[in-house]
């Protein structure tokens, strides 16, 4: 796993450095697909309950599991959430980050939406130990995000992974400190806060994929895959 974690964020560098005005989404998924092959990983999302794409591309109100199209070209100032996952050897690591489109001033409220979702990432990932409670993590996160006034998805959360892309426990960004399974050594886990700038309701639009904040407010979602260690965390899919 920390081999294909290493690789996956090889490759969301690389996707980071193309993001760019006039490109579109479904190019964007292409070039992750073959930089993907490139680093000798498969794309988990391919095929997974039928979807078509190496990534999911999330722009500006879609939350998560954006879907890949030639029509959806990206602006200056947009706001893009790229999430992949990546199988080396028969393991998974998953990871997101979100970035803002170049070409134009960025708004300081959606570069504070992201740093807090990245300042939230760090909170919960700091929280590991052996021995603790996902919910102490779970509060982490909750903590970082609610203080800065954004708004917690809570319909989707975070999970354990390893030889499948989705096993137990399930990892919300929200949470009591002393509620949740304990956490040992071994352990690993995708964890990923998903946060908005206004309400935190969600709909999935028609596409079956792609879920939109209900008030059309902007999100950002960041996700590291980590393993719990004796001494603490490893963060398997760390971007040098």
């Amino acid at each position: 796993m920390r081999e294909a974690g290493q690789r996956l964020a090889v490759v969301m560098q690389h996707a980071r450095e193309v993001v760019r005005p006039g490109l579109t989404t479904a190019a964007l998924d292409a070039q992750i697909e073959a930089t993907m092959k490139q680093m000798g990983l498969k794309p988990a999302c391919k095929g997974f309950k039928g979807y078509r794409h190496a990534s999911c591309i999330s722009v500006n109100d879609i939350v998560v599991h954006g879907v890949p199209s030639e029509h959806r070209v990206l602006q200056p100032g947009d706001c893009v959430s790229i999430d992949m996952v990546g199988i080396f050897d028969g393991y998974h690591a998953d990871m997101a980050r979100t970035y803002v489109v170049s070409g134009a001033a960025p708004d300081p409220a959606i570069a504070r939406l992201i740093a807090v979702a990245e300042q939230a990432l760090v909170a919960g990932q700091q929280a590991l130990a052996d021995g603790v409670r996902l919910g102490v993590v779970s509060h982490a996160i909750q903590a970082v995000v609610e203080s800065a006034g954004f708004g917690i998805i809570r319909d989707f959360v975070g999970h354990g992974i390893g030889k499948n892309m989705h096993e137990d426990p399930q990892v919300p960004n929200f949470g009591s400190p002393t509620e949740g399974p304990r956490l040992y050594a071994g352990t690993t886990l995708a964890i990923e806060p998903m946060i908005t700038v206004g309400s935190p309701d969600v709909v999935i639009l028609p596409d079956r994929w792609s879920v939109q904040t209900r008030d059309k407010s902007w999100a950002a979602h960041v996700e590291n895959t980590v393993a719990v260690t004796d001494s603490g965390v490893e963060v398997l899919t760390h971007l040098q």
